[in-house]
């Protein structure tokens, strides 16, 4: 399967930097009964960004002007704990979240992440204050996330670094999911099954 390759995004970033946000917050359970994937964006947050007849609320920080259509969420630690539900991610996903940026994440959060093209960049705690720090007091100033160079910058302001290991990092950025990353050395697969069989030939059997 292919996904959005992920190189040098800019972006308007968000803070979010409660701690333990879980998945039946990220995404409530109303929305898992769907047979596929569509709507969830709607669902990201609910309980949060509507109030009880439906519209907006207004003191919500996704719902502030100044972080209308933002790519990127600076999270509190260990964001994505909780259930395992791969929806979270693709609802973050569908509502235009490209990355997540955090001092920690849930390891199945942050497994479904990658499988879904979604960055979850690791970076230290007193860069991430600085950060969302920037980020509050420019409002529509965009953020760049640079993959490749493992940056994330705010032209004139910061430039700080993030932790992702090769694996994930090279996933994100041809945008193959672990199937197709795979796929990539098919003819490796071949002839190692080949040669396996020639060795083995009662396995053909």
């Amino acid at each position: 399967m292919m996904m959005e390759p992920f190189e040098i995004v800019s972006g308007i970033a968000a803070p979010m930097l409660d701690a333990n946000i879980d998945t039946d917050v990220i995404m409530p359970k109303q929305f898992l009964m769907g047979v596929d994937r569509k709507g969830l964006d709607r669902g990201v947050f609910f309980d949060q960004r509507f109030v009880a007849d439906g519209q907006p609320n207004p003191d919500f920080v996704l719902n502030e002007p100044r972080y209308t259509d933002c790519k990127f969420l600076l999270t509190g630690p260990n964001f994505g704990c909780g259930s395992s539900r791969e929806h979270a991610v693709w609802g973050l996903k569908q509502l235009g979240i490209r990355a997540l940026i955090g001092t920690s994440f849930a390891g199945i959060f942050f497994d479904n992440c990658m499988r879904n093209g979604v960055l979850a960049a690791i970076v230290a705690e007193q860069d991430l204050k600085d950060l969302a720090g920037i980020v509050a007091e420019n409002p529509g100033k965009p953020t760049t996330v640079n993959l490749q160079e493992q940056r994330i910058s705010i032209s004139g302001q910061i430039d700080l670094s993030f932790e992702i290991d090769e694996l994930r990092k090279q996933t994100l950025m041809t945008g193959l999911d672990p199937i197709g990353a795979t796929l990539q050395h098919r003819q490796e697969i071949v002839d190692f099954e080949q040669k396996h069989l020639q060795a083995n030939p009662w396995l053909a059997d």
